[in-house]
């Protein structure tokens, strides 16, 4: 199983932000954008990482509980079901995002384990992505 950690960061909400991935001794990424939201980039840190990464079986650890409990609490299902509205019958906000990312999570020829960590607790590799995305944003800024 490959383990990729995610995050998102942004200067701001909204404001500049950033997201990475990176998978403990192999590969990473990240990237930014000028005018964003934190909950964006946490989306954007995982569709980008699912993007490239090939496998099948794939562990996602994030400390985004809104990326994390839409996948473990299957959130994605009723947003579906209700014509992409939330359990209060509102729009769900992030939708351009989450279409791609359910195509590539959702996939079938995949397993995905979705594993939430606590956010600057010292797990070494949420610290990585976390400065690799606020490297981000803060580039997206200039």
């Amino acid at each position: 199983m490959i383990r990729v950690y995610t995050d998102g960061s942004c200067l701001g909400n909204p404001g500049p932000g950033g997201w990475a991935w990176a998978i403990p001794g192999g590969a990473s990424a990240s990237g930014g954008e000028a005018h964003t939201t934190n909950q964006r980039m946490e989306i954007q840190a995982v569709l980008e990482a699912l993007k490239v990464i090939e496998d099948s079986e794939i562990e996602i650890i994030s400390d985004s509980t809104y990326v994390v409990k839409c996948f473990q609490d299957r959130w994605w299902a009723g947003w579906q079901r209700r014509g992409w509205k939330n359990s209060q019958g509102k729009p769900v906000a992030n939708r351009e995002l989450w279409e791609p990312l359910f195509e590539l999570a959702l996939d079938e020829r995949r397993s995905i384990t979705w594993t939430w960590v606590k956010g600057h607790s010292g797990d070494q590799w949420n610290d990585v992505v976390d400065q690799m995305a606020q490297a981000a944003a803060a580039q997206a800024r200039r």
